[in-house]
């Protein structure tokens, strides 16, 4: 593909596409939402992805970032404390919201960019577009495996584990997969829609559910201290305190994918209005549930939160709620999908026609993740655990660190040039590269120490199980 560039007389959000790339004259102004600057043309008789208005790009975005987060929030509680955590979910909620307006700025001044690979391919040629490829592939399979992971939970909850935990996992893989392989994000709207809203009610079912009894459901009789504090009296170990905070923050993190869903916009424009009413919701959401569960459950909340508040309202958010989680491990792995599958056929007229070679491609990619998904699931089977190996290996990098990386390729002058506000945004991403580099390191290390613990206490009994680890 042709290189595009910054065309400095007309400004930052205007750029300058050679002839022989589209047939558009030099020097002449290049938008978000032209042909010339997407990688979806608007085509006659193919596949028109360019489909999803704001409010579904809005379903969409809380379907990425709110299932994980809210099942796993409460449990990061007990490792450092209510105070704490809640700091932790407004100040990562606000960090990830400016993010991924750092991601979207970047997407909308910069032709040809379907994923953040296609930014670090802007910033630093070929060699970054990998890393940052193979990185946004690994979290998007890890989160997929995640939905397996909850779903698996749910179904051995609703069955009182009717059979081996290996079975329900794969289960939940093919019905993930069926529904991942719809191509286009406008056609698995109303399944976000559908499963946003019954994850949402099954969470307020539990949060309504832990405050009818005097004390935890989990909490052996005789029990008085049951472990909630504003501010733990003793601080976590390392591994604990870091594996909380990552958690966390990978609750609000996944904004690298909705920059494909960006591509896919009728007005890519509209982009920020479809992000804050997301981020907002899913912060006050998150504050809300996690807060009350911890409270009424302390260190008796169970790990997904469903399952804290008794079986028989375990049995009921798992039911209204299994859709949700299908739907959390749907989306995460059709964007996985979707970066592999306009990575293989970019440039070529099997992206958007309806050749043999555009279903079997796609299918192959939807399909062959999900597999790969229930592999790493079924290996790592504790849930808060898989979601912060997520969080730590992934998620820093492509929330924290890249957004850095794409703000100083724009704006590097701007701390000798610049405005006090832009001086002090500099400032600012300079602080997420360096709070990136480090919870990627510590935080890592730290989720390995606890699965190595996990193995070894027994609360793992192995990978592809028929125990129910999860919880």
């Amino acid at each position: 593909m042709s290189e595009y560039k910054k065309d400095a007389e007309l400004g930052p959000e205007t750029h300058v596409q050679p002839v022989e790339a589209s047939g558009t004259p030099p020097n002449e102004k290049v938008q978000a939402g032209d042909d010339e600057f997407e990688v979806f043309k608007t085509v006659e008789g193919g596949v028109n992805y360019r489909t999803v208005s704001w409010p579904k790009a809005c379903f969409i975005f809380l379907k990425v970032i709110f299932a994980t987060g809210v099942l796993s929030i409460p449990s990061a509680m007990v490792s450092i404390g209510a105070v704490p955590g809640a700091i932790l979910i407004v100040v990562w909620g606000a960090i990830n919201t400016y993010t991924a307006m750092v991601l979207g700025r970047f997407r909308n001044t910069h032709a040809g960019c379907h994923t953040v690979a296609d930014m670090a391919d802007k910033v630093w040629g070929a060699w970054f577009r990998e890393v940052v490829g193979a990185l946004y592939m690994i979290a998007y399979v890890l989160c997929a495996g995640t939905g397996i992971l909850g779903s698996s939970v749910a179904l051995n909850a609703l069955s009182d584990h009717g059979t081996c935990t290996v079975v329900f996992s794969f289960v939940c893989t093919v019905v993930i997969a069926a529904m991942a392989s719809f191509p286009k994000f406008h056609q698995i709207g109303w399944l976000t829609w559908a499963g946003f809203a019954s994850i949402f009610i099954a969470v307020f079912i539990v949060v309504v559910g832990v405050t009818t009894y005097d004390r935890p459901y989990a909490a052996p009789p005789g029990v008085t201290d049951i472990g909630f504090y504003a501010i733990t009296p003793q601080l976590p170990t390392f591994a604990a305190g870091v594996a909380a905070c990552v958690t966390i923050f990978v609750s609000s993190a996944g904004t690298s994918a909705f920059i494909p869903v960006i591509s896919e916009m009728r007005k890519p424009t509209e982009y920020r209005k479809a992000l804050f009413y997301c981020m907002g919701l899913v912060t006050a959401a998150y504050l809300a549930f996690s807060l009350v569960v911890y409270k009424y459950c302390g260190r008796y909340v169970a790990s997904p939160s469903l399952g804290s508040a008794g079986p028989v309202i375990e049995k009921v958010a798992y039911g209204i709620g299994l859709l949700g989680l299908l739907a959390s491990g749907m989306i995460y792995a059709h964007v996985g999908a979707k970066y592999l599958f306009v990575r293989l056929l970019r440039n070529s007229r099997h992206l958007q026609e309806k050749t043999p070679q555009h279903w079997i491609i796609w299918f192959s990619c939807s399909i062959g993740l999900c597999l790969l998904s229930f592999v790493l699931a079924s290996a790592i089977p504790i849930f808060n655990y898989l979601v912060a190996l997520v969080g730590s290996i992934c998620f820093c990098p492509l929330a924290l660190m890249l957004p850095a990386i794409l703000h100083f390729y724009d704006h590097w002058n701007d701390i000798k040039t610049g405005s006090i506000w832009a001086k002090a945004e500099w400032c600012f991403n300079m602080l997420l590269l360096v709070a990136g580099a480090f919870l990627c390191v510590s935080g890592t290390y730290g989720v390995i120490l606890l699965i190595q613990e996990a193995y070894a206490s027994g609360l793992i009994s192995g990978a592809f199980s028929c125990a129910d680890n999860a919880v």
